[in-house]
């Protein structure tokens, strides 16, 4: 997109969205000297600027001048994309009302309701959802509004977009799960709705490693303890390591309590967690102490000798 140079008059424009200046907005439109859709070097326009900030009034003035909904950043971010990102229900509905492409993608694939669901605006997500917004859309790297939202821990958007169909097992482009990125990040109760709503508890991410591996690993217990309710893989998995291992190894003693004293199928045989060798052929206290996690150590010799 080529763009011309800002005249001044221009800039001053700019600045009246930027701050809410609905009357000087108004001036600068009645001396004809600026257009509408007058860019900066970014190509943001008015709209963009007082979408972004939320200035209803400034928004609702220059869609009654004529400014172009449609208008993008060099990004390909849009009025909508920012007043979605800002949670401003009001001016996301009057753009969408104006015409504003409820999918509109960024030039990484990002969308409104993509943003919406990063920043956990509730509201704003219902709104584009019941406007028809595409809720397995997905950026560049196969990220969908699903995982953007476990990521983030927002629990009602999550459940909001699972009511509107979107698929629980979508992964990004390393094969990693919403449920995977939500242990991954601790955060349990967006684990517990992806789990109630059919999420896969062993869905391995391309490295091997399981969401309930990544818990133990990381120390989130109470992540843990949910998808132990699912009867998940604890044996050896395609990384190398056992659950248990990767919490030992990383001195995760209540994800070590939680996992020591389970059993696993190895064959025809049940045997405990606990005797499970990994891909270097240590045990978790082997392992544990290999990385020199005393407490951790401390408490499996123990648990042998109960």
């Amino acid at each position: 997109m080529s763009l011309k140079k800002e005249s001044r008059t221009d800039v001053q424009f700019h600045l009246a969205a930027l701050r809410g200046d609905c009357e000087r907005l108004k001036q600068l439109l009645d001396t004809g000297k600026v257009h509408i859709d007058s860019r900066d070097r970014d190509g943001t326009t008015p709209l963009i600027l007082s979408a972004a900030m939320g200035h209803t009034e400034c928004v609702r003035e220059l869609l009654a001048q004529g400014a172009d909904p449609a208008c993008c950043r060099t990004t390909g971010t849009s009025a909508l994309f920012f007043a979605a990102q800002g949670g401003f229900l009001d001016i996301a509905c009057l753009l969408v009302d104006c015409g504003a492409a409820i999918d509109a993608p960024s030039t990484d694939g990002g969308t409104p309701l993509f943003v919406a669901c990063q920043c956990g605006h509730l509201p704003v997500v219902e709104e584009l959802i019941r406007r028809g917004a595409n809720v397995n859309s997905c950026m560049k790297d196969k990220a969908t509004p699903l995982f953007i939202a476990a990521q983030n821990g927002h629990e009602e958007v999550c459940l909001a977009l699972l009511a509107a169909g979107a698929a629980v097992d979508a992964a990004r482009a390393d094969r990693a799960s919403p449920l995977w990125i939500a242990a991954q990040c601790g955060h349990q109760r967006v684990a517990r709705a992806l789990l109630a709503a059919g999420a896969h508890a062993d869905k391995l991410r391309q490295d091997g490693a399981t969401p309930l591996f990544k818990a133990a690993h990381k120390g989130h217990g109470a992540v843990v303890a949910e998808l132990l309710k699912y009867k998940p893989n604890l044996g050896i998995l395609p990384n190398g390591q056992s659950a248990l291992h990767g919490a030992a190894m990383f001195g995760q003693l209540a994800c070590v309590r939680l996992l020591a004293r389970r059993r696993v199928a190895v064959g025809s045989d049940v045997v405990p967690v606990t005797t499970l060798r990994n891909a270097a052929g240590l045990t978790a206290l082997q392992a544990a102490a290999s990385a020199g996690k005393r407490d951790v150590v401390a408490y499996l010799k123990q648990l042998e000798h109960s």
